[in-house]
């Protein structure tokens, strides 16, 4: 199973980066989901990972396609409201696209439109969707069960979830505050990717 780290947009760049530095050898993927950096921002934080020898191949740029093709990262996380998967994956063949998704219609028609992974959720009750009820493991297991791309599940994962989530079928997980946000960055990262070493045994 593979482990993708999202940003929060809740540190400053210096933060982001060094709790990154801590968690990378950790995890198969990091997305920078930040809403609010401008394009240079962007570009900056990915020149400060490569010089901490965290590997392009691993940093998802979120929404910003120009931004993931220019500084030739792995690729490029879409939501609802992003450029459609049918027109990144027609100009920007090169980038790995992931697009977020929320129910099992929606899965089924982005894997057709060419999403190369689907991002799931909210899986489990989480304080960044409060008073949203999370969509729960058998709406997971409908999703991964009816398409063919790998699934990723999101949304208040902790690591005792990783055998109910083993068991759905899924193909990795996402976190966001239970790594980058933790007061022990490392210990948290590293309890993740025990857990789902385990799971790969």
């Amino acid at each position: 199973m593979e482990m993708h780290l999202i940003s929060s947009g809740k540190q400053t760049k210096d933060e982001l980066i060094q709790a990154i530095k801590k968690a990378h050898q950790y995890v198969d993927y990091i997305h920078l989901r930040e809403k609010d950096w401008l394009a240079g921002e962007f570009l900056e934080v990915i020149a400060s990972l490569v010089q901490l020898e965290v590997p392009k191949q691993k940093v998802m740029i979120n929404d910003r396609v120009d931004i993931a093709s220019i500084s030739k990262v792995a690729g490029v996380q879409l939501g609802g409201h992003s450029i459609p998967v049918q027109a990144v994956k027609k100009y920007f063949p090169h980038l790995r696209i992931g697009r977020s998704v929320h129910g099992l219609k929606e899965a089924v028609a982005q894997e057709k439109a060419g999403a190369d992974f689907l991002l799931y959720g909210h899986v489990f009750s989480t304080a960044s969707k409060p008073g949203l009820k999370p969509r729960g493991i058998d709406s997971l297991k409908e999703v991964v069960g009816n398409t063919t791309v790998p699934v990723i599940a999101i949304g208040g994962i902790q690591p005792c979830h990783i055998p109910l989530l083993k068991e759905s079928g899924v193909n990795g997980i996402a976190v966001l505050s239970g790594v980058l946000l933790n007061d022990d960055v490392e210990a948290s990262a590293i309890s993740y990717y025990q857990a789902l070493k385990e799971g790969r045994e």
